[in-house]
C-alpha cells in the first residue's frame, strides 16, 4: 500500500485556514444576527471540521471505501439530527412571564418509591 505524502505547504495553509475559522468564530460569537446564529456558528463548525478530516486524516487521500464510510456516516449523522431536531421543534418552547426554569414544578411522575 503506498501513502500519499502530502507537502508541508498544504498543512500549512489548512492551520492558517483553520486560525481564520477560529477567529471567525469568535467574532460571530460576539454578534447578534438572529434566528441565524446557530445557523452560522455550525456553517463555520463544519468548515473546520471537513478541512481537519480531509487534510489532517488524510481523508481526502484514502481508497473509496474510507470515504465510502465517511460519506454514510455524515449521512447517518444528518438523519439523527433531523430526528432529533423533529422532536425539538414539536416541544412547546413558551415560558409563563417572570417564571425561571428553575422556579417551574417537577415533572407530574416520580420514579421514587
Amino acid at each position: 500500500m503506498s501513502e500519499h505524502i502530502v507537502s508541508p505547504k498544504v498543512y500549512f495553509a489548512i492551520f492558517a485556514a483553520l486560525m481564520i475559522g477560529t477567529t471567525l468564530t469568535v467574532w460571530a460569537a460576539f454578534q447578534n444576527f438572529g434566528k441565524f446564529n446557530i445557523v452560522i456558528a455550525l456553517s463555520i463548525a463544519t468548515v473546520k471540521a471537513t478541512l481537519v478530516v480531509l487534510y489532517f486524516m488524510h481523508a481526502r487521500y484514502s481508497p473509496k471505501r474510507t470515504q465510502l464510510v465517511i460519506v454514510c456516516s455524515v449521512f447517518w449523522l444528518a438523519i439523527m439530527l433531523a430526528l432529533t431536531l423533529t422532536d425539538y421543534d414539536t416541544r412547546s418552547h413558551e415560558m409563563q412571564p417572570g417564571v425561571s426554569r428553575l422556579d417551574r414544578p417537577a415533572a407530574p411522575y416520580s420514579f421514587t418509591a
